[in-house]
């Protein structure tokens, strides 16, 4: 997700809530509050109805693959060792790929889109240990996939579809974009849903819900959380989809996956929940696990994982 410097700030601080102003200064006497960190409990490996989860998936926006590695990403891939990956924000071509991951031997399968219009802008990847039946990319609408948003791959029981879903941008100049991607979205993967259920991972750049983020208040103007994109997401759940993260921890507070880079925001724990396992309703008694791993260093958005008996 990414804002101009003036949004970040007011996105990190809330401070588009006026009503909020006069304390701050009542505040600033008193000794900064000690931050509350989500703490991610121990993995949970076995579903509802008993099974054993016998798939694991990991998505991660990296906000720029070239620099993530500089950063040793590709270490906490292998130590956290999902059957697939998903990346996000890669802002990569294919042909500038690094090395070090093009030719990782853990993952034979490697899939990439890129945005056809802008060099370094956008872009998703996929990395299987398994081969899949099919691969396609984007949603079949140029509009959308020019900007190399979307990969989906069938695999024998499930769909995964990785995505990274259009910011509405500072100012939120892209709002009316954003409105139509979410129906065109939606409508695909319904689409995908009536054929086999589906896996949806990524940065959905939305918080659904107040609880979602730090600061609801100061942001129901910012780019993330205008009612437009929490409405957006509440009917694709309403289609027949569930959040897992929040299916498993219904009122989990502090647990982010975003922090801008300014203002000490992640230190500070004031952040943004962005990034998804969503999955459909039939999927839902294999699930195990929907992790935040909080602690992975190296972009401005941490990784998530997905445990799931299929």
């Amino acid at each position: 997700m990414k804002r101009g410097k003036k949004a970040e700030e007011a996105a990190a601080e809330g401070e588009n809530d006026t009503a909020s102003a006069p304390s701050k200064k009542a505040k600033a006497a008193k000794e900064p509050e000690a931050p509350i960190l989500y703490d991610d409990p121990p993995d949970k490996m076995t579903s509802k109805d008993g099974r054993n989860a016998n798939m694991k998936i990991t998505s991660w926006n990296v906000d720029g693959l070239r620099a993530w590695v500089k950063k040793k990403g590709l270490d906490w891939v292998r130590e956290e060792d999902p059957d697939i990956l998903c990346l996000q924000e890669t802002k990569c071509a294919e042909k500038a790929l690094p090395a070090e991951i093009t030719s990782m031997p853990e993952y034979p399968h490697k899939y990439w889109a890129a945005s056809g219009d802008k060099e370094g802008y956008s872009g998703v990847a996929m990395l299987c240990k398994t081969e899949p039946i099919k691969v396609t990319y984007g949603i079949g609408k140029e509009e959308h996939d020019k900007e190399g948003r979307v990969i989906t791959a069938e695999f024998p029981s499930f769909y995964l579809v990785t995505a990274y879903v259009p910011n509405a941008s500072r100012g939120l100049v892209r709002l009316d974009y954003r409105k139509t991607w979410d129906v065109d979205f939606r409508a695909y993967l319904s689409e995908l849903d009536m054929q086999k259920p589906l896996v949806l991972c990524g940065d959905l750049n939305v918080a659904h819900q107040e609880i979602d983020l730090k600061n609801p208040k100061g942001n129901k103007k910012n780019a993330g959380f205008t009612p437009e994109e929490r409405e957006g997401f509440s009917q694709l759940l309403a289609a027949g989809f569930v959040d897992s993260f929040r299916e498993l921890y219904p009122k989990q507070t502090n647990a982010y996956t975003f922090w801008t880079y300014m203002m000490n925001a992640r230190s500070k724990n004031v952040g943004w929940r962005l990034d998804y396992f969503v999955l459909s309703s039939s999927l839902l008694p294999g699930l195990c696990d929907s992790k935040i791993r909080n602690k992975a260093m190296g972009s401005d958005h941490c990784p998530i994982t997905l445990h799931i008996a299929v």
